[in-house]
């Protein structure tokens, strides 16, 4: 057994950008319930950059999953966070380089002339605060996709 890939589904990998707080919204629908290790978390101060290697649930596949019984996917993603001028966490311990995060939301948070804050929220009660001097994030899937290793989807408790 071999696992899926983006032409059995007939579907291209995702390459999405938001430049406005609706295109976010986009983004973090489909990124919701990402995990990654904190080690693959990066910060290019002089590129003024922040990116993640996330393992996203593919949620635009959810319902044909479904429907054709088949198994629930992840696919590696590179989130890209650029225009950032510094980063503040908490709730994260960065030393324990073995921590597994759980992404929630993402959303923007407008100061003036285009500026702001982009928040990652983590399971948790983690997050992370990205200044930006403009909204610029991309996604972008780097990989096949695979198996979901639990099989299931995500689910949240009300």
């Amino acid at each position: 057994m071999s696992d899926a890939s983006f032409h059995d589904g007939r579907e291209a990998p995702l390459n999405l950008g938001a430049l406005s707080a609706e295109d976010l919204q986009v983004v973090s629908t489909l990124i919701q319930d990402a995990v990654f290790p904190i080690s693959e978390m990066s910060w290019r101060a002089k590129e003024h950059r922040f990116a993640l290697l996330l393992n996203r649930f593919r949620w635009e596949d959810l319902s044909s999953a479904e429907k054709r019984g088949r198994p629930f996917e992840r696919v590696q993603s590179l989130l890209v966070i650029d225009g950032v001028l510094g980063v503040a966490s908490q709730g994260i311990d960065r030393g324990d380089k073995d921590t597994i995060l759980s992404l929630l939301s993402v959303h923007f948070e407008p100061g003036e002339d285009g500026a702001g804050h982009v928040w990652l929220t983590l399971a948790g009660d983690g997050s992370i605060r990205l200044a930006v001097e403009t909204l610029e994030v991309s996604l972008r899937d780097v990989t096949r996709p695979y198996l979901a290793p639990s099989k299931q989807a995500p689910a949240h408790r009300d």
